[in-house]
């Protein structure tokens, strides 16, 4: 996992992703930069702005950002980063499912594509146990009533050893990924997004739950649930429930959890 393979040497490509869209994802805008702090930032500087869903998608970030203020490291050609910005009408307390909405609409996608992964409450997509994906969600009110919200959304292709070595723990990458054409890609990923979104905007994370339940990666498992590196619950993790909490057996019976920016991590490896 040393070198970086760019199985698939065509660019990013605004009208290559554009003419690759399906029903679902033409309700949004594509745009390809080849370098960016962060997309997450460049689109919540531009909200008042908007018009229509827009999906932002760098060749490479510098400045990308993780969940609790950590960095997403990336790598040009190694790690698909982009940001997707969706309206909603509702409030931003209304939204506390869609990180795991999300997931099922990425790791549904990558399921189709011949890779199995599963996921990891409340924002993470894994294979074979280790960080393939990570997700930031941050949302703003909109100035006309609802809220938009920013979907970043970090993918692991060929990850180098030097970047592990930066991250600092181990992570797992998907050279079969890099193989394709990644504007096809990225619009697949966009097309079941874009359905994920409209269906979560009209029916909110309900519908979800058995989906997202399907792929848990600790079910029935000890977990740990830490905030800012303390324990705060500990107990066997049964799934999600209709609002996207964590349901919890522990000690003292059963809890749910709220996502905020905690994290989960399992009592043995």
């Amino acid at each position: 996992m040393n070198q970086i393979n760019h199985g698939s040497s065509v660019k990013l490509s605004t009208q290559a992703i554009l003419k690759l869209r399906d029903g679902f994802g033409e309700q949004v805008d594509v745009e390809v930069v080849a370098e960016t702090g962060s997309t997450n930032a460049d689109l919540l500087a531009r909200l008042d702005l908007l018009q229509t869903p827009l999906l932002r998608i760098a060749e490479h970030q510098t400045a990308g950002r993780g969940r609790a203020g950590r960095v997403w490291h990336s790598v040009p050609g190694g790690v698909l980063t982009f940001s997707l910005a969706w309206y909603f009408p509702r409030a931003t307390h209304a939204l506390l499912g869609l990180p795991l909405a999300t997931g099922v609409a990425i790791a549904e996608t990558l399921e189709r594509l011949g890779l199995p992964v599963s996921l990891k409450w409340p924002n993470d997509l894994l294979k074979d146990k280790k960080k393939l994906a990570g997700m930031l969600i941050e949302t703003a009110a909109a100035k006309q009533g609802g809220s938009w919200a920013v979907i970043g959304i970090g993918l692991n292709l060929v990850v180098p050893d030097t970047l592990e070595g930066r991250i600092g723990h181990d992570v797992a990458d998907a050279p079969w990924l890099a193989q394709m054409d990644r504007n096809l890609l990225v619009a697949q990923l966009l097309n079941a997004l874009a359905k994920v979104m409209e269906q979560f905007r009209q029916q909110g994370f309900a519908p979800f739950a058995e989906r997202w339940n399907r792929l848990h990666a600790y079910a029935q498992q000890e977990v740990m649930i830490m905030d800012a590196g303390k324990l705060v619950q500990q107990g066997i993790a049964l799934g999600v429930d209709q609002n996207g909490c964590l349901s919890l057996l522990t000690a003292q019976g059963q809890v749910s959890v709220l996502s905020g920016d905690v994290s989960l991590r399992p009592v043995s490896l």
